[in-house]
């Protein structure tokens, strides 16, 4: 339940963004914030957010941040090489 209360607001919050005209996802897709210091933008499948190691990601996000992601879209607390290695893998399923 929270994990979806997660990507409600943070896709609430990309569509206010790209009304401004700040954001180029496809459709099918979800921007999502990576990095321990400092962030990195990804655009991912919609997809991955069926994969349960995608959603331990999310886990952590909402233990890290709660319902409030500094970057203004979803931030997953890992680093770059993590997360670009679990893509990898998910995008190959």
């Amino acid at each position: 339940m929270a994990i979806r209360q997660i990507l409600r607001w943070s896709l609430s919050s990309e569509k206010r963004s790209a009304s401004a005209g700040a954001l180029d996802i496809p459709k099918g897709h979800l921007a999502v914030y990576v990095g321990e210091s400092e962030m990195k933008r990804f655009v991912v499948p919609l997809s991955f957010l069926n994969h349960p190691s995608f959603q331990d990601l999310l886990s952590q996000a909402e233990e890290e941040f709660g319902f409030h992601h500094p970057m203004g879209g979803l931030t997953i607390p890992c680093s770059e090489d993590v997360f670009i290695d679990l893509a990898s893998r998910l995008a190959r399923t």
